[in-house]
């Protein structure tokens, strides 16, 4: 089982970026597909990117390309997501996943094999 800790939300201006981090334990890191989730108030958790397990591949929800970039370091067990350009439908408790089985990388549930406890990301007007 992976244990995953998130960390680096907060409060930022619309314009603004942050930088969410996932450090993984408990399984080896290189070997799985990792990812990022946002759930937002009073809707489904919603696929937000995922990076596959070298770091060669990586995925991005329509909503966030172009604004948002995944990236891996495999050597301190970590995941990234780069946020840049935020608005206010960017606000959303963000949550750390990893892939379900070697080489997996997780893109919808099914795919999900650990979550981390969420990092909550507001953006203000």
């Amino acid at each position: 089982q992976v244990q995953l800790v998130e960390s680096g939300g907060g409060l930022v201006q619309a314009g603004g970026s942050l930088r969410l981090s996932c450090t993984a334990s408990g399984r080896t890191f290189s070997r799985y597909g990792m990812g990022w989730f946002r759930q937002a108030p009073g809707k489904e958790r919603a696929f937000v990117a995922a990076i596959s397990w070298i770091g060669h591949n990586t995925y991005y929800a329509d909503s966030v390309k172009g604004r948002f970039s995944i990236s891996r370091d495999n050597g301190k067990n970590t995941m990234y997501l780069q946020m840049n350009s935020l608005n206010p439908e960017d606000t959303a408790v963000y949550y750390c996943a990893s892939g379900s089985s070697d080489f997996a990388t997780p893109q919808t549930y099914t795919d999900v094999g650990s979550w981390g406890q969420g990092t909550q990301v507001t953006v203000s007007s």
